[in-house]
């Protein structure tokens, strides 16, 4: 493959995590040492993704991270550092018209080397620029980085952002566990977290059985159709078991009909991809419970925190974002264009080497837990899905502090 000299630009897309800075990190690592050898011009970082690019708002990332320090303290920093968005691109063989106007700017900026730090919709953008300016002949590298803690990217083994996601479920689920386990008076605990079609995040609820023993009686998860009865059940049975029921459940569980169990609440909306936008599923389960059984019932509804707990982040999960960014550059340099890098897990042990698939085999694609991960009650997750998390929450990450806080990174 030819040597291809000019600019490159990196953004963050979608959802954030407490590992996507790190993998902006491992980028501005990878394209500063290309820069020092002369392979790359300037990186630029563009601002609220292919939005904020559209816009003309880009920064020199080279003239931000001059310090070691600076890199390392990114790394620890949670959300996007340069701010995200959900913009879909149209298909460009309906309207180029949006291509047009980009690749424009990739002409004034020289810019050759496209990183997209994202999920599955951004995976999608990569993939309709790659088309794009293959089909006008402009020569460029563009390279998907993936993130999501639903950890639903299809070709990859895990995603980054997943392990950090699922070590704060997994603790806070133990601490719920130790708080509810104090009283005597029956009571149903619901925690709902995150995960529209595929309930990996709620699988990670269950890890604490490998911690103590202790774990949520049940874990429900979108892979399975919910049936309100045979819930009603298995709560009543546990009830007779012990006092305090400690349910895990996805945001995304849907009855036989398809619907999800929160859409019958008032001022259910969509985003900007037609998603409909999830909450609430704790509490209409507790509200069913409550009147079907009469017992005590509490919701709590993990939220915004599970993407940005970055004071409990995964070790294991911040070292493979960095190493996941450097070889995004290495591989565009080697002439890789319209793929998607990957984590790929070795058949024995733990050791994982990145890779790269076509990014039209992941864009739109949802990777669910396989059935041998989930009981055949459907009520819970197996040991061997436990085996399957948990070298991924491994390991702890030291981080600056200031007046007994984080220090976390602004750009």
């Amino acid at each position: 493959m030819e040597k291809l000299y000019g600019n490159a630009v990196v953004g963050q897309s979608g959802g954030p995590t407490a590992a996507i800075n790190a993998t902006l990190s491992g980028v501005i690592r990878g394209a500063l040492a290309a820069i020092e050898k002369g392979s790359i011009g300037k990186l630029y970082g563009m601002r609220n993704g292919i939005e904020g690019f559209c816009e003309e708002r880009l920064v020199d990332l080279g003239k931000i991270f001059t310090t070691e320090q600076r890199l390392r303290d990114l790394e620890r920093t949670p959300a996007a550092a340069l701010g995200s968005c959900r913009k879909r691109l149209p298909d460009p063989a309906e309207n180029p018209v949006p291509f047009e106007f980009i690749v424009d700017l990739f002409k004034k900026y020289d810019i050759r080397y496209f990183f997209y730090i994202g999920g599955n919709d951004s995976m999608d953008t990569v993939k309709k620029l790659r088309d794009y300016t293959e089909s006008i002949g402009y020569e460029m590298r563009l390279i998907g980085v993936p993130k999501t803690i639903d950890n639903d990217l299809t070709h990859t083994d895990h995603t980054p952002g997943f392990g950090s996601a699922a070590k704060y479920v997994a603790t806070s689920v133990k601490e719920i566990l130790c708080d509810c386990a104090v009283y005597t008076t029956k009571a149903v605990t619901i925690t709902e977290i995150m995960g529209r079609d595929a309930g990996w995040l709620t699988a990670a609820a269950a890890l604490p059985r490998l911690s103590g023993g202790i774990a949520p009686d049940f874990v429900y998860l979108p892979e399975r159709e919910f049936d309100m009865d045979a819930f009603f059940s298995d709560v009543r049975t546990a009830l007779k078991a012990h006092p305090n029921v400690v349910i895990a459940v996805s945001e995304g569980v849907r009855l036989a009909d398809g619907r999800y169990i929160c859409e019958g609440l008032p001022g259910a909306k969509t985003d900007a991809f037609g998603h409909t936008q999830l909450s609430g599923t704790g509490t209409c389960l507790c509200t069913a419970l409550r009147t079907e059984l009469g017992c005590k019932t509490r919701a709590v509804e993990f939220n915004t925190s599970q993407r940005c707990a970055a004071h409990i982040a995964s070790g294991a999960d911040i070292r493979e974002s960095v190493a996941i960014g450097k070889k995004a550059v290495e591989a565009a340099l080697r002439g890789v264009s319209g793929h998607m890098m990957n984590f790929i897990r070795s058949k024995t042990g733990y050791k994982i080497t990145i890779g790269s698939v076509d990014v039209a085999e992941v864009a739109n694609a949802v990777r669910r837990v396989p059935d041998e991960f989930i009981t055949p009650s459907g009520n819970n997750v197996t040991d061997k899905c436990l085996d399957y998390l948990r070298p991924l929450i491994e390991g702890e990450v030291r981080y600056r502090t200031e007046a007994g806080l984080p220090v976390h990174f602004k750009i």
